[in-house]
């Protein structure tokens, strides 16, 4: 990884979208930082979209995007589950016609979910994945869904390192016990993750795109960062030509098999914030 401040001054003026992490990229301890939320809007205002997306359950993504729990984070969709759900405006006039999402009296009203998997197909693994969860519950000492797991749709999470403190060797058992069951695993700063679906964040991030954008992500990836900092980010750091680790990302390199290309001097958000004022550093000098 290079320190951020080698980050072309070029390259930076052309970046047009950003993708971002949540946990301990954006929050530390479940919240935002008061300079991430106002690197959220800076970008916004100079016309930029901004997506985060997060292995959190959809659920618990809404009062950030409705604004129930403080303001409303001034991004142009959230995508959630790893890829697998988003909330997005309900309309396609809303997200080409307004900079941000504005808070309306219901923000329900103006925000909808769009899915990569069909009703009945959530419905039916559901029923596998309640089983699967208890049968690891039941195996492996300690073990807990997830506190959030009440507002998740399409994946099990596991708690090893947000509330609960489990080991590298346990958390290896339980992605072999979610292997066992033919699911796509994904591990986070604090959940391990398991689905029945080709989910990632990346390919996530291409199906948003094409969603709300009709564009095809892969051929413009000249014209967007990622900013991450831990292992279900790793995809995402192998696809994008520009992407930028916060520095807690150092925690996990020995366990990555992809590096972001540039890591930022601060850690959380106010390393976000850095990534945001180095974009906006360079287009004010266009």
């Amino acid at each position: 990884m290079k320190p951020l401040a080698q980050w072309p001054v070029d390259s930076r003026r052309a970046i047009r979208g950003v993708f971002t992490d949540i946990d301990d990229t954006l929050t530390h301890d479940g919240h935002i930082a008061p300079e991430a939320l106002q690197a959220l809007g800076d970008l916004k205002a100079a016309g930029l979209a901004v997506i985060p997306i997060t292995g959190r359950p959809i659920g618990w993504c809404e009062p950030f995007m409705a604004g129930t729990n403080g303001p409303a984070w001034p991004v142009d969709a959230m995508v959630a589950e790893n890829g697998a759900v988003a909330f997005v405006p309900a309309s396609a006039d809303t997200f080409t016609s307004q900079i941000g999402l504005q808070r309306s009296s219901d923000m329900r009203e103006v925000l909808s979910k769009r899915y990569q998997q069909s009703a009945e197909v959530r419905s039916a693994n559901r029923q596998r994945m309640d089983a699967i969860s208890a049968q690891v519950c039941a195996e492996v000492p300690g073990m807990e869904l997830s506190r959030d797991s009440a507002g998740r749709e399409t994946d099990l999470a596991f708690d090893y390192a947000e509330f609960a403190q489990h080991s590298p060797d346990t958390v290896q058992r339980v992605l072999a016990l979610l292997q066992s069951h033919g699911m796509q695993t994904t591990v986070s700063s604090i959940h391990i993750h398991g689905c029945f679906g080709d989910f990632n964040k990346w390919t996530g991030a291409c199906w948003i795109v094409r969603e709300l954008l009709g564009r095809d992500l892969s051929t413009e990836l000249d014209q967007w960062v990622f900013v991450g900092d831990s292992g279900n980010d790793q995809v995402m750091f192998e696809h994008f030509t520009h992407s930028a680790g916060v520095a807690n990302i150092a925690r996990f390199v020995p366990q990555l098999s992809h590096l972001p290309t540039y890591v930022t001097p601060s850690a959380r958000g106010a390393g976000f914030a850095e990534v945001a004022q180095a974009i906006l550093a360079a287009k004010d000098h266009d």
